[in-house]
């Protein structure tokens, strides 16, 4: 018989797991690559107050809600949100908020792993000397041959599914025997890492340039762009709106601290994104552009060329990638559970046989983003390849969705009452914001969010040549912005991502 605090489908075994696992679900390759270049063109330390504003008055309280859901529900979002529906008396319509979450976790984790396989790759080649000697150009090289050379994609195909058999094998052992032990070993492991890198840059890098780039205070480079890249990266990096939270939240045990937890997930998250980002800029090549320096060329261009300068680059390349790898890894994991969660509780399937078809199924999926680099480059629809319209599907429609679906829900259909128990013991004065939050701001600026997310993208369509109907009249002498422009003059390819293709997806 399950202890009172288990789930039909696990739970962990220590209180403090939820806060290793959130942090591994919530620091992704968006806090990598995007964070650090969007602190340094938006005024430096006040971006980052910025931001912290945005997590604890907006994003703050919809973690909160999601994880508390889950702790009172003892279910994943999709029975979380039917119990609650029939306790409120609401239409059944209400439950597909955790259907189409469970949706967004798996579209989300089938090109999550994408990168996945790339920076596994990266761990062999720098582990095997590829690197040494290589300037941006070589690494340009090396890069278009693993994942734009439509003659050599069976060999991305392959990275694609080593990464993901390390994510099945892991979560097929079960939340306690897998996953805990796994986040428990392992995130302390990545912070550990990032410490040491962090110290090999203030030694043998340009650590001082970096923290003036990233932290002074700048007050003349904050605008009201500023401020939606602040909430942008505040809603989008910590894994809201695909059921998560609501799992994590389901699995804590009896003593578990959830709101205050929640508030050091977030606080941990952010110090991990400024450590990262010291460490990166640190050691990107003297004399390069630092306003080019983000997403997909900063990780896999300029960071891998950098590094061949610095003694013992062999391993050190081989290292980074490493971190890279695990921090892909630890959120994946986190992104395939609420899939499980829900295959398990709908069917009443073994883990093992659930883990293994809903692992499959992400690979299927995943291979749709990973042609549209190489053998379907040219293919568009509407403009777009499979992978822009997946990251623009689930960026600007499907995770706002759940996200504003949730906030309504919880304002609006449940009884205070009812809203006030699930929350558990809180202050009034948290009280009484969380519950209007949820009630008049959060929709609002989800919604926000997920328009201009989708107008960017849309436009992004644009500047690659898109003759759609919402591009207007072509401009024959520029059909494509610098920008759009910098990763396939390096590629020599159109077939992979740019800083555009890749804006957060939630990872």
């Amino acid at each position: 018989m399950p202890t009172p605090y288990e789930t039909p489908i696990g739970s962990w075994t220590r209180p403090t797991t939820f806060f290793w696992a959130a942090t591994g679900a919530t620091f992704g390759l968006a806090n990598v690559w995007q964070f650090p270049y969007l602190a340094s063109q938006h005024g430096g330390g006040l971006f980052v107050l910025l931001y912290l504003l945005c997590l604890v008055l907006i994003t703050l309280p919809l973690m909160v809600t999601e994880a508390t859901m889950g702790r009172h529900s003892r279910h994943g979002l999709v029975l979380a949100m039917d119990g609650y529906v029939r306790r409120a008396r609401c239409s059944r319509w209400w439950v597909w908020a955790g259907r189409i979450a469970v949706l967004a976790a798996l579209l989300v984790l089938s090109f999550t792993a994408v990168f996945g396989a790339i920076a596994l790759a990266y761990v062999f080649y720098g582990a095997m000397g590829r690197f040494i000697g290589a300037g941006e150009a070589d690494a340009a090289g090396m890069l278009s041959s693993l994942v734009s050379d439509p003659e050599e994609y069976r060999v991305f195909m392959a990275w694609h599914g080593f990464f993901l058999l390390l994510v099945i094998w892991v979560s097929m052992q079960g939340v306690a025997d897998g996953i805990e032990r796994a986040v428990r070993v392992v995130v302390p492991l990545i912070l550990l890492m990032l410490l040491v890198l962090s110290g090999l840059a203030a030694w043998a890098g340009e650590f001082r340039g970096a923290s003036d780039y990233m932290l002074s205070f700048r007050p003349a480079d904050v605008t009201r762009e500023s401020l939606q890249a602040a909430l942008f990266h505040a809603f989008f990096t910590l894994g809201l709106g695909m059921g998560v939270w609501t799992l994590f939240g389901a699995y804590t045990p009896v003593g578990t601290r959830l709101k205050r937890s929640v508030l050091a997930v977030v606080l941990m998250d952010t110090l991990i994104a400024i450590v990262a980002g010291l460490a990166i800029y640190s050691l990107v090549p003297a004399g390069h552009s630092m306003e080019a320096e983000r997403g997909f060329g900063l990780l896999f261009l300029s960071l891998p060329a950098a590094l061949t300068d610095l003694p013992g680059s062999q391993f050190l390349i081989a290292t980074v990638f490493l971190v890279i790898v695990m921090i892909v890894w630890t959120t994946s994991l986190a992104l395939l559970e609420p899939v499980v969660g829900w295959f398990q509780e709908w069917t009443g399937a073994p883990r093992s046989w659930s883990v293994f078809l809903m692992g499959g199924l992400v690979w299927l999926v995943g291979l749709a983003s990973l042609l549209s680099f190489n053998v379907w480059s040219g293919e568009r629809f509407a403009g777009g390849t499979a992978f822009r319209w997946l990251e623009l599907v689930t960026g600007g429609l499907l995770i706002p969705m759940v996200s504003i679906l949730i906030a309504i829900f919880a304002g609006w259909r449940m009884t205070r009452n009812l809203t006030f128990t699930i929350l558990g013991a809180a202050p009034d004065l948290f009280r009484g914001i969380w519950f209007w939050v949820m009630r008049l701001v959060l929709p609002l600026a989800v919604a926000y969010i997920g328009i201009q997310y989708t107008a960017i993208s849309m436009v992004a369509m644009c500047n690659t040549g898109s003759t759609e109907l919402w591009c207007g009249p072509a401009d024959e002498e520029s059909p494509q912005t610098e920008e759009n422009l910098e990763f396939e003059d390096a590629n020599g390819s159109e077939g992979g991502p740019n800083g555009d293709e890749i804006l957060y997806h939630s990872v």
